[in-house]
């Protein structure tokens, strides 16, 4: 696979089936009735602070990533690569595309959340420069379950 090849482009609003499709071929666990509904996604592609970023090899979609900031810090999450892709540098080249969105808005840190049982995405983001802390709790409020 020639990684030069692969290119990258945000997510049209009328691919959100094509999204929900790459996330269910690449095991993403993700909340269709809640945060990751058509509805709440056509919302955030409206919002200049979020990007889904679609990647196309041969003019088929292989991978995506949700790009975001809160103009301190920005976040990649939802990192999806098709299996018949994983392990030949795309979720790497991925990750270097949303990191160099994130610094054309003068972002300087980027972060990231991973479930403790993932431990191929702790692999992925420390062997790309990610530091790992272990002695930070993370709490978070949830008006429903499905968000």
């Amino acid at each position: 696979m020639n990684l030069d090849k692969i290119t990258f482009r945000e997510m049209k609003p009328n691919e959100y089936d094509v999204l929900k499709n790459l996330w269910d071929a690449a095991g993403l666990h993700y909340r269709p009735n809640g945060r990751d509904s058509k509805e709440s996604l056509l919302k955030e592609l409206n919002n200049p602070q979020e990007a889904f970023i679609i990647a196309e090899y041969n003019n088929e979609v292989i991978a995506s990533i949700l790009v975001s900031h809160d103009g301190r810090k920005g976040w990649i999450n939802r990192l999806a690569v098709l299996p018949e892709f994983k392990k030949k540098g795309v979720a790497t080249k991925l990750i270097s595309y949303a990191e160099n969105l994130l610094k054309e808005n003068d972002i300087m840190i980027f972060a990231c959340l991973i479930e403790d049982w993932n431990q191929i995405s702790m692999d992925l983001f420390q062997k790309a420069g990610y530091q790992r802390f272990d002695d930070i709790i993370y709490f978070t409020k949830k008006l429903h379950p499905e968000v």
